[in-house]
């Protein structure tokens, strides 16, 4: 492209209207819209008002006149050593059979299907069948607790659930019927049917009336011919449940319209891809990262789309550079846990392969710390780029837009902010937006918040405001409840949310500001920090490390000489008055399944306190370790 990135950027917050508009033209519209944007009513944004559109539509039947023969979904699991391809024709039959499996359920235009699978081809399948029907489908991660697939089922209310008799992980079998019944023994709400496909890995105990075997439905439907239902670009495409929640679950809400615009110009302005290229993306459908860039842009963009099941280190830690050669992958995505994983293994599994077809490598889903950023980048050779977003926004807010302009990237930072999306960093205590260069603020954004940001909480409005727009004194801003710091050249740093700042002793601390400059010690791969609570100092730092050398924790001596070193790496970097209490050394952290830190699980731990739901929790072991440590 010809025009610079400020400019591009620029545009986007001056002339929304306009810019959107020209956006809108990569899709397929069934209507143009009539109204680009209407925010008659903020914070609700209505996207491409009076465009009608279907998401599958645009994602799948568009390329067949074209690359009908072409990859369009590789699903590979190194758990029961599978892999097969699906071209764009093959890909859209399987939708159809699916929708017309789902349409024999009952399934109309706005009714709710919840899918409850592992990384399998037929969770791809149900996602596109869905929208397709003009259904709202809302995935639950495979393999999460009952309790918590429960609250889901209650909240969503859904006709039909979708769901596998097993996920895999490291060679170690869920079984999910047991958990789906027993979750259905719990929710209130009952569904008209639970469609089951049945792998073979474990036991799937069928009730009469209810549950269908999806081989034996689909079996009925080889030839089915089912037509796209197009729906206004408002109608809701999904609802997918913040990671974390207590209490009632948080659906966020999206449209389909705002969603398929946004996704479709995300490829070529920020990943610079095309169609034809393959993208791999190591996340999972549970996770808003896997609904937009594993299941939906890339098909969008008629590219190639890789679904992995399994490890990244299983059978040994090349394998997702084996696919990269293999497929000949053009642009990768992952999460910076996954390479602090990598990270602790012999680094001449990530040059045993060609990867020469990589452009570069995505990472999202946490920060990524500037020593993380560095390895990887040595180790591969190729660009990393850094991107910070949330469930919420469906898309990248900051990253480093290098289809519109080739920029410099600098680790620790995941860029600037993202075409769209008017970024500001507020002061929380007077709301006075901060426009100095590394001055530390919320980062927050003016409405409307662009397309395919959530449109609100799922049936819950005054929810949707009272969360995301009422925390800043005086303004209606959307609060990203991150703290950030911008540089003259406008690239951004985040500093941790605004409620893990320690208080200590007055003194205000990012506890991710500590956790860079312990994660730099060469024994450390991994940190957590945390504030506790003390009677002196209000708060203190306690921080738990993963050494790289797991002979340590066992050894007394060792731990307390490799404290010293921490505290004092600490102390030149930041003062002492940033020095952590305690640096306890252990093998592992408690994360949930989408790798996320379980901080105030930690939190509650090292304060005695109940850590209350544990149901998106990885490895109880690792929390476990964590208490003995204490």
């Amino acid at each position: 492209m010809s025009e610079h990135f400020a400019e591009f950027y620029q545009r986007s917050i001056d002339d929304r209207d306009g810019f959107w508009a020209e956006q809108a033209e990569l899709i397929d519209w069934q209507q143009k819209p009539s109204q680009i944007c209407d925010y008659s009513h903020p914070p609700f944004a209505r996207w491409f008002v009076g465009g009608v559109t279907n998401l599958c539509h645009n994602a799948v039947d568009r390329h067949l006149a074209t690359r009908s023969d072409q990859n369009a979904l590789i699903a590979v699991s190194t758990e029961t050593n599978t892999e097969k391809t699906y071209t764009y024709k093959e890909l859209h039959t399987e939708v159809s059979r699916m929708a017309a499996v789902l349409q024999a359920l009952g399934v109309e235009k706005g009714d709710r299907v919840q899918i409850y699978m592992p990384m399998i081809a037929e969770a791809c399948f149900a996602m596109l069948a869905c929208v397709r029907l003009g259904a709202i489908h809302t995935v639950v991660f495979g393999g999460f607790a009952s309790g918590a697939l429960a609250s889901r089922i209650d909240d969503a209310q859904p006709k039909v659930i979708i769901s596998a008799d097993a996920g895999s992980r490291g060679g170690r079998v869920v079984a999910y019927k047991p958990l789906l019944d027993e979750a259905l023994k719990q929710s209130t709400h009952q569904p008209a049917a639970v469609l089951m496909v049945n792998r073979g890995l474990a036991e799937m105990p069928m009730s009469a009336g209810r549950d269908h075997d999806w081989a034996a439905l689909r079996a009925q439907h080889l030839d089915a011919q089912v037509e796209c239902v197009w729906v206004e670009s408002t109608h809701p495409s999904y609802i997918l449940y913040t990671s974390g929640t207590t209490g009632k679950p948080k659906g966020v809400q999206r449209d389909t319209g705002g969603y398929t615009v946004a996704l479709a110009a995300s490829m070529p302005h920020i990943f610079d891809a095309q169609a034809g290229q393959t993208f791999f993306c190591t996340s999972d459908i549970g996770w808003v990262v896997g609904h937009s860039y594993i299941i939906y842009a890339p098909l969008i963009a008629g590219m190639a789309t890789v679904m992995y099941e399994g490890l990244p280190i299983r059978p040994d830690a090349g394998i997702w550079w084996s696919l990269v050669e293999k497929y000949k992958v053009t642009h990768m995505f992952s999460a910076p846990t996954a390479i602090r994983v990598l990270k602790k293994h012999e680094a001449e599994h990530l040059t045993r392969y060609d990867i020469s077809s990589l452009k570069a490598l995505w990472l999202a889903g946490e920060p990524l710390d500037e020593p993380t950023a560095a390895w990887i980048s040595a180790a591969i050779k190729k660009p990393i780029v850094d991107n910070y977003w949330q469930t919420e926004t469906g898309w990248p807010i900051m990253t480093l837009c290098n289809g519109v302009e080739p920029q410099s990237t600098r680790f620790g930072s995941p860029g600037k902010a993202v075409y769209g999306y008017n970024v500001k960093l507020i002061d929380d205590a007077t709301g006075q937006e901060l426009t100095e260069p590394n001055q530390k603020g919320v980062l927050a954004m003016e409405g409307p918040l662009p397309p395919g940001c959530m449109q609100t909480v799922w049936r819950d409005d005054q929810r949707f405001i009272n969360t995301y727009w009422k925390s800043i004194p005086g303004r209606l801003v959307y609060s990203t409840f991150d703290w950030g710091i911008r540089d003259a050249d406008g690239y951004y740093f985040i500093l941790g949310r605004t409620d893990d700042v320690i208080n200590v002793a007055g003194h205000r601390l990012g506890t991710r500001e500590i956790e860079e400059v312990i994660s730099s010690h060469a024994q450390v791969a991994e940190v957590a920090v945390v504030g506790v609570a003390d009677s002196l100092k209000g708060q203190v730092a306690l921080a738990f490390a993963v050494v790289r050398d797991a002979n340590v924790v066992a050894d007394e001596a060792s731990c307390k000489n490799l404290e010293a070193d921490v505290m004092k790496l600490v102390d030149s970097a930041l003062g002492a008055v940033a020095r952590p209490q305690r640096v306890l050394f252990v093998t592992a952290l408690p994360k949930t399944r989408s790798g996320k830190l379980l901080r105030r699980a930690l939190q509650a731990v090292a304060e005695g306190r109940d850590p209350g739901d544990l149901s998106t929790m990885e490895d109880p072991a690792a929390l476990a370790q964590v208490q003995s440590r204490l």
